[in-house]
């Protein structure tokens, strides 16, 4: 029977593939942790819930041992708005926490999954249908952290065998659990803010493009990955995925089409445009397709009516 420890387990990506996995595998079998436990207590009562560093090997490795873990969703970081007001302190976290894990791994033999990002990607990568290998050379803290996680799985893998796995995943959008200090998350407010208000301030510029995808299809994604047969595989840590690039002003379009009077404005964010200008307008992910099957299922028309009418039943509802 599969043993999964999810960390970062109540974050955005976090608290919705906890549900994902612990309906395909069973509550009891998918063990969720985080450095804190208060903010989504259905999650952390729906199963076990681990309160851990991911920097402190002694809190990993009793976990697994505990718990008899043979797969790890490795998902604990700081995102990139977030990080560039600490710098030091992301590179504690995303780096010395992701080799914690690496090393629990190997000592442990667990598979790993780790989530890198279009943030890897810097101003001199290729903006248009960026490919599966080209240059890199992030300027964001964030972006560099996940660059040298990508090289750190790999070598992993090669030198010690680790089944390691990870998807760069684009910008996420979610209905259910709020953005957590990302340069996309205003992909995220302005439904919210569309929904309740009307009106909505975006931190970036109107033609910024950026390249994203629905929740569900990022879950599956990670699902699906760690499931695949890796015999397919001549890629492993950093497949590129993707379902749609747009930039505000067409998404505040695409919003219009359900509520006509919806209103965007801007006061531009200099380090989140900073960030976004220094990413790909579009990702190329032929790779992921081809070594296990990826695909999306949401465009961004299907995405934006998904959003407006969950967000406005959960409105009337009054759980948001």
């Amino acid at each position: 029977m599969k043993r999964i420890l999810i960390t970062g387990a109540l974050g955005q990506l976090g608290s919705e593939l906890a549900l994902a996995l612990r309906q395909r595998y069973g509550n009891d079998s998918v063990i969720l942790s985080d450095i804190r436990e208060g903010i989504n207590r259905d999650l952390v009562e729906g199963g076990p819930f681990e309160l851990i560093d991911c920097r402190s090997y002694e809190q990993v490795a009793r976990c697994i041992t505990n718990y008899r873990i043979d797969t790890i969703y490795h998902l604990a970081a700081l995102l990139s708005a977030k990080a560039e007001e600490d710098p030091m302190y992301s590179w504690d976290v995303n780096m010395n926490g992701l080799l914690v894990m690496l090393e629990a791994a190997r000592l442990h033999r667990c598979a790993l999954f780790v989530p890198s990002s279009i943030g890897s990607f810097g101003p001199e990568t290729p903006k248009q249908y960026t490919p599966q290998d080209t240059i890199q050379r992030p300027t964001s803290i964030y972006g560099i952290t996940k660059s040298a996680g990508e090289l750190l799985c790999d070598y992993y893998h090669h030198r010690y065998d680790v089944d390691t796995r990870g998807i760069r995943f684009p910008g996420i959008i979610s209905n259910l659990t709020p953005p957590g200090g990302g340069t996309t998350d205003y992909a995220v407010e302005i439904f919210y803010a569309a929904v309740n208000q009307g009106h909505y301030v975006c931190p970036l510029s109107g033609d910024t493009f950026l390249d994203m995808v629905y929740m569900p299809d990022a879950v599956r994604a990670a699902v699906e990955i760690m499931e695949a047969d890796p015999s397919t595989f001549r890629h492993r840590n950093a497949f590129n995925i993707t379902a749609m690039s747009f930039c505000p002003e067409d998404l505040a379009a695409y919003i219009r089409t359900y509520i006509p009077d919806f209103e965007i404005t801007y006061h531009i964010d200099p380090v989140r445009q900073r960030i976004a200008d220094s990413w790909p307008n579009c990702l190329e992910d032929y790779a992921a397709r081809v070594e296990w099957g990826w695909h999306h299922d949401y465009s961004l028309e299907e995405m934006t009516y998904d959003m407006i009418i969950t967000i406005q039943e959960r409105t009337r509802r009054g759980t948001l």
